[in-house]
């Protein structure tokens, strides 16, 4: 710590000791203004490492946070678009119970929790192409509409001559209620086609609504005309 010997103390004069000893004085000084240099400045280090840690805690904990809402969030997604598939599937995928756990495809874990359910979404929401109208389909529902007209004819004469057999309210209610059933049945038989048209996954178009209603209207009006001619005839 000092350059000064014991043995000095026995060649130097006064003078020299007490200049020697002031040295001393000056140099555990300057020592000590170093420490407490020394110790502030690692102090400070110590106090922004500290406040860096503390910064670090508080981003973590509002990471988790948003991690949270994130998760509350796509898992409100997921199960809003299993309940879609679900509606639109049916019973197939009624047998799976509920939401299956979620899980990630592999070789694809660059992806996002939202860049799955964008996908799940194109295919929950993707609808085939109808098919086109064939041939037999036309035939199919053109037979739909003579049907519907052939049945609104007999119903209407049935209807007719319950309400004349009759007497009192239904007497006089009988024929409206007659045609607006002979009326009713081309109207069935387009209910009847459209959902053929929808087990075949073919679009019914208005040309093809159109006809069949034209065909069961065409039907039952010929056959009405036929039974009141066939009726005033005999």
């Amino acid at each position: 710590m000092s350059e000064l010997q014991p043995a000095d103390f026995e060649r130097a004069d006064y003078r020299t000791v007490l200049r020697r000893l002031t040295t001393l004085d000056q140099r555990a000084a300057d020592l000590r203004a170093e420490a407490i240099a020394w110790h502030a400045e690692q102090r400070a280090a110590a106090d922004g490492q500290v406040a860096a840690a503390e910064e670090q805690a508080r981003a973590a904990q509002r990471a988790v946070r948003e991690a949270q809402r994130d998760l509350e969030q796509v898992d409100a997604q997921a199960a809003g678009l299993w309940a879609e598939y679900v509606h639109r599937v049916g019973p197939v995928a009624e047998r799976f119970g509920k939401l299956p756990p979620a899980s990630i495809p592999r070789q694809r874990s660059d992806l996002a929790a939202r860049d799955y359910l964008a996908e799940v979404e194109k295919r929950v929401k993707w609808t085939p192409p109808a098919r086109p109208i064939t041939f037999g389909v036309k035939v199919l529902f053109g037979v739909f509409g003579l049907a519907g007209g052939i049945v609104g004819a007999l119903l209407n004469q049935v209807l007719r001559d319950a309400g004349a057999a009759s007497a009192g309210d239904w007497h006089q209610a009988a024929p409206v209620v007659a045609l607006l059933v002979l009326l009713a049945c081309p109207v069935l038989a387009v209910v009847g086609a459209k959902l053929v048209a929808d087990r075949r996954k073919v679009g019914l178009d208005t040309a093809t609504v159109v006809t069949i209603l034209v065909t069961g209207l065409v039907t039952a009006m010929l056959l009405f005309t036929a039974t009141q001619y066939a009726g005033g005839g005999a």
